[in-house]
Formats: structure tokens, sequence, C-alpha cells
């Protein structure tokens, strides 16, 4: 009985550092093929979605913009270079 429970603490929290790890890793270099969008193209699209746009970057292939939700809350968002994904959204305070 207590290896059967030793074991399934082990597979539960090797399952759940999975998602963890995962999470972090939001290089979009190569993740989609074809033209990408321009810094302009990205902050509309990001505006069309309610967001004050406070600037607009490239970082490790990734679109990083830095905008400001409709209640206020700072946000820093990771987009798809070419489909304009959001792959990141981390809230600022």
């Amino acid at each position: 009985m207590r290896t059967i429970f030793a074991l399934a603490a082990a597979g539960l929290i090797v399952a759940a550092s999975v998602p963890a790890h995962a999470s972090d890793d939001h290089n979009c270099r190569g993740a989609a093929q074809g033209k990408p969008m321009s810094i302009g193209e990205v902050a509309a699209r990001v505006t069309a979605m309610g967001y004050d746009v406070r600037e607009v970057e490239r970082d490790d292939g990734c679109f990083e913009v830095t905008a400001v939700d409709t209640n206020g809350a700072r946000v820093k968002l990771k987009l798809s270079p070419v489909s304009g994904d959001v792959v990141r959204r981390d809230y600022r305070s």
C-alpha cells in the first residue's frame, strides 16, 4: 500500500511540474512560417483586443507588447510574429 501511495505521489509531482516548465518557454523563433507582422500591425491587433498599447518591441522572436487593459492593469503580452496570437500574458503591478 505504501508503495502505491509513493508511486502515486511521485506521479503527481512529475505531472504538476511539466506544465509549469512548458509554460516558461515562449520562444517564437521558427514557430510559424510566413511573413511576420509589422510593429504597426501588432499594435493595431492588440488595440483591437481592448488594450491601450504603450510599447511594442521584438524579443526572442516574439513581439512583446506593454499595454494597459480596460481595468487599468498593466500587462505584458508576447505575440506570435506571424499569426499575432498571444502566447503569453503577464500582469504587472
